[in-house]
C-alpha cells in the first residue's frame, strides 16, 4: 500500500503523483554497457590472459552494475511525492523513513531547477518555500513543472 493512501484525511483527494526520475538508473546503465563491452572485447582477443582479464573486469563491473540497479530501484520504490487538494506530501526511505508535508495554504513559492539534460529528459529539483514552515527541496523528480503547476494552481 502506498504511503499517501495510508495518511489521506476524510475528503482529501490525490491530485498528482510523481516519483524519482529514471536518471537514478544512469550509473547502472553505464556500468551494464561497460560490462557488455568488456565481454565483447574478450571475444575479439585471442590471447588467453587478456580474455581472462576482460572477463574478470566484466564480472566486477557487472557486480557494481547490479548493486547500482538494486539501489536505484529501491530508491524509486520507497520514494513518493504527491499533491492532494490540501497538502504536498513527500516520503522517502523504508526502515528509516523521512517525510515532509506542507499545507497548500502555507506554500509561499515553488522553484524548479533543471539542467539542460533535465530539460531534455524532463526531470529536476523542486524547492518549496513555506510561510513559517521552512524550505524543502525534492531532488531529481520526474515532471517537475507539472508537479509545480499542481501545487500553485487553485
Amino acid at each position: 500500500m502506498r504511503y499517501i493512501d495510508e495518511i489521506l484525511q476524510p475528503g482529501e483527494k490525490v491530485l498528482y503523483s510523481t516519483n524519482a526520475h529514471w536518471m537514478y538508473y544512469l550509473p547502472a546503465i553505464v556500468a551494464w554497457i561497460g560490462a557488455i563491452v568488456l565481454i565483447v572485447l574478450s571475444r575479439f582477443t585471442t590471447t588467453e590472459g587478456i580474455v581472462l582479464l576482460c572477463l574478470a573486469a566484466a564480472a566486477v563491473v557487472a557486480i557494481a552494475a547490479l548493486y547500482w540497479t538494486a539501489k536505484a530501484w529501491f530508491h524509486r520504490w520507497t520514494t513518493e511525492t504527491d499533491v492532494t487538494n490540501l497538502r504536498v506530501v513527500h516520503k522517502t526511505g523504508f526502515v528509516q523513513r523521512r517525510t515532509f508535508e506542507m499545507s497548500l495554504d502555507k506554500v509561499e513559492s515553488v522553484d524548479v531547477n533543471q539542467s539542460i539534460l533535465g530539460r531534455i529528459l524532463n526531470y529536476g529539483n523542486v524547492t518549496i518555500q513555506g510561510v513559517g514552515e521552512g524550505k524543502e527541496t525534492i531532488s531529481t523528480i520526474a515532471s517537475p513543472l507539472a508537479f509545480r503547476n499542481y501545487i500553485t494552481a487553485r
